[in-house]
């Protein structure tokens, strides 16, 4: 059951196809659209769809985190000070094991880190931050954008090895104005949700 994702029009009843192929695969996908367009709800599918809907779904949006925060978020680290008790945290690499992780607005992570995605990708395994310990991870990875990759390769905030890891598989996610016959059937969809929420009639 999909009913989160809601799409009649040719060109998403085409999208839904692919995100129904993608999921048979365990490649990472990279998933291109405008803001608002459905970049997530789309990954959720391809998750949903997949052998890994038992496990975790988790997202990552890399434009919102400064690098420091961004690589403990994605990579966990080790502490050993000697003012405090050493401390170990696992990061959502870790987390979603077994599981899907979607990294939203990809080409806002630091170069530094996108080498430590790109041995993941390669390796199935990084070194946490802190430690020289290698960690083995089994996690799919969706990777999202909504400004142009062209653009961000030539102006050095895409790594164009990572570009071409994740894009061997790509979906574009049209924006509303090019699927305008289902405003209808989304306005629909929302009120029906908010009633439900809030415990009124549609």
């Amino acid at each position: 059951n999909d009913t989160f994702f809601v799409g009649v029009s040719p060109i998403m009843r085409k999208l839904r196809a692919q995100a129904a192929l993608l999921a048979e695969t365990n490649a990472p996908v990279l998933i291109l659209g405008k803001g608002g367009s459905g970049k997530e709800t789309t990954a959720r599918l391809v998750h949903k769809l997949s052998v890994r809907s038992g496990f975790e779904f988790a997202k990552v949006n890399c434009a919102a985190l400064p690098s420091d925060l961004l690589e403990s978020e994605l990579f966990g680290y080790e502490r050993n000070g000697t003012a405090a008790p050493a401390r170990t945290k696992s990061g959502k690499l870790e987390l979603c094991a077994k599981g899907t992780i979607l990294l939203n607005e990809i080409t806002e992570m630091p170069m530094g880190l996108q080498a430590n995605l790109l041995q993941v990708l390669q390796n199935k395994r990084f070194v946490r931050p802190g430690t020289s310990a290698s960690v083995e991870v089994d996690v799919r990875v969706l990777a999202a954008s909504t400004t142009s990759i062209e653009h961000a390769i030539s102006e050095n905030r895409l790594r164009e090895d990572l570009y071409y890891r994740l894009s061997a598989y790509t979906i574009h996610v049209p924006s509303l104005r090019e699927r305008r016959e289902e405003v209808p059937l989304l306005m629909r969809h929302f009120m029906h949700q908010l009633a439900k929420h809030y415990g009124l009639s549609p």
